[in-house]
């Protein structure tokens, strides 16, 4: 009850046994009185309300991405993951993610850390492998130092790029067990590398996601892309807000959308911080950055996200 004073100080919020009385400014009461509604809309539905799910409610003016029809609420079960878990779309941008990919060839997924763009984008892969969609998964990043010099890395090839590559990695292990991982990356049916990796290669019967494409140039997403054989799936994810390029190299992400986002076979999602599924601080301080957009805005000048 204290939690949802905060929201509306300039409110009177009272409770006695189940029923709640409001009292204030009439429009300010009835935005209360809808919250609430909304809340127990949402307990009713899913049998629990946390925290988590409290802060959406109050925060967001978009809630379709918490109530969308029951009938079609399989629809947005992506797919079952380690011990049973269940992973779906949880928020209004990730089910458009998923409506993007039954519909387009190449989904670019752009948003902020914390969205599920790669987590999301990492299930529907592996619901298309399950699905005998696809043959191959093959994800990919472009290996760039986030913002510090990591210096010489001991070991071989694949000791040396994993570490850019684990965000990859952890969501795949939540969804196959190790043991069927290992199988199916030893068969290459699932393989991981950087993205300078994919030049030359035609790319066909495979779901492919390009991770981080904010740190990629115009000339190594052209590359990328034109790798696309016939029976090719993609999903290429980006944050614009945290480009990790050098200061003398512009990222492509944005310019690429920018020319292709009206092609057909094209969808394009614009994940906000109301999408933010991690911890609830991380959606505030997106906020309290994009309020300050100068320190680490790459994006051409002019020109917004």
């Amino acid at each position: 009850m204290n939690y949802l004073r905060s929201f509306f100080p300039d409110l009177s919020i009272t409770s006695r046994g189940n029923i709640l009385k409001i009292s204030g400014d009439k429009k300010k009461a009835q935005k209360a009185k809808q919250k609430i509604e909304l809340m127990l809309r949402y307990l009713k539905k899913n049998k629990q309300l946390s925290q988590r799910d409290i802060e959406t409610i109050l925060k967001s003016d978009n809630h379709a991405g918490l109530f969308y029809d029951q009938k079609n609420a399989e629809d947005y079960t992506i797919v079952h993951g380690r011990g049973g878990k269940v992973i779906k779309a949880k928020t209004l941008n990730q089910i458009r993610m998923v409506d993007c990919v039954r519909n387009q060839d190449v989904c670019f997924a752009v948003g902020p850390a914390g969205t599920g763009k790669t987590y999301t984008a990492v299930a529907l892969a592996v619901r298309a492998l399950k699905m005998r969609q696809v043959k191959r998964i093959i994800l990919t990043r472009p290996a760039v130092e986030a913002g510090e010099s990591l210096g010489f890395l001991p070991g071989d090839l694949k000791e040396k790029i994993d570490p850019y590559l684990r965000p990859l990695y952890d969501a795949l292990n939540d969804m196959i067990p190790q043991d069927k991982l290992n199988h199916l990356m030893e068969k290459n049916t699932i393989e991981i590398a950087p993205l300078a990796f994919m030049r030359g290669r035609t790319l066909d019967h495979s779901f492919i996601i390009l991770d981080e494409a904010q740190n990629a140039t115009t000339t190594q997403l052209k590359m990328f892309l034109t790798r696309l054989g016939p029976n090719a799936q993609c999903i290429i994810t980006g944050d614009l807000s945290q480009i990790d390029l050098p200061r003398s190299q512009e990222s492509g992400l944005y310019r690429t959308i920018k020319l292709l986002q009206n092609l057909h076979g094209i969808g394009v999602v614009r994940l906000t911080s109301e999408d933010v599924i991690r911890h609830r601080l991380v959606r505030d301080i997106i906020n309290a950055f994009d309020k300050d957009r100068r320190p680490g805005n790459r994006l051409p000048e002019g020109e917004e996200e």
